[in-house]
């Protein structure tokens, strides 16, 4: 019996409609800081763009882009489709390389219709949380955005990245923010990714809050004041 042949992988640009939620200033005049925010693995635009209220003062206009690969989440109760909360990702294991590719180059035009509309001179500031971290990440090192402030939260830049060079991520000051009861980041792996950072001489902040896997009103107010 002869051996079956192994399938062919081919691969297709489709176009495809993305969504991308705005909180803030409506006049292009009142806005003085633009925050583009990642969601993170299994959330929706609108709920990051919930968590920033403290921020929301009226001057900063906070733009949510969703990730492209949406799903039922059902690790929850409600395990049937037709009641599961829906979630999205920025990428999966599978066909890495072209989710990443797919993402960046999104993230790029999100950030370029919404810089078109602004004063030249209104900083930006890009908070990933989470999966979004690591996707803010890849889309500094790897997009054309001209980013004042990256803010990693409850996660650190992709393990992926050259953080040695002089690249654009390098030259973007960076915060990275963890709760001293984030069950998903411990206390071994905030020493081992700290350690990563420093042998690549990468310049960062590490800021610390009370608290788990989730966005901090008190946090994000000190991080804003110094944006």
């Amino acid at each position: 019996m002869t051996d079956r042949p192994e399938p062919r992988s081919e691969f297709f640009k489709a176009g495809r409609t993305a969504r991308c939620l705005t909180l803030g200033p409506t006049d292009p005049g009142a806005v003085r800081e633009l925050w583009i925010v990642l969601h993170g693995y299994a959330q929706l635009a609108e709920g990051i763009l919930a968590g920033l209220s403290a921020i929301d003062d009226g001057t900063r206009l906070l733009v949510a882009p969703e990730a492209l690969s949406r799903f039922y989440d059902a690790r929850g109760e409600r395990s049937r489709h037709a009641e599961a909360a829906v979630g999205a990702s920025w990428m999966t294991r599978e066909d890495r390389l072209h989710e990443i590719e797919d993402h960046v180059a999104w993230l790029q035009q999100a950030y370029e219709a919404q810089v078109a509309r602004l004063p030249d001179a209104v900083p930006v500031t890009v908070l990933g949380f989470s999966q979004g971290a690591a996707a803010a990440s890849r889309w500094i090192a790897n997009g054309r955005a001209r980013v004042a402030h990256l803010i990693c939260w409850g996660a650190s830049v992709a393990p992926e990245l050259d953080l040695s060079g002089a690249g654009t991520l390098r030259r973007t000051r960076c915060s990275i923010v963890i709760g001293d009861r984030d069950q998903f980041v411990t206390a071994a792996h905030i020493a081992t990714e700290r350690a990563r950072l420093d042998a690549a001489k990468f310049p960062y902040a590490f800021v610390g809050f009370p608290g788990g896997h989730r966005l901090d009103d008190a946090t994000l107010r000190h991080l804003a004041e110094g944006a």
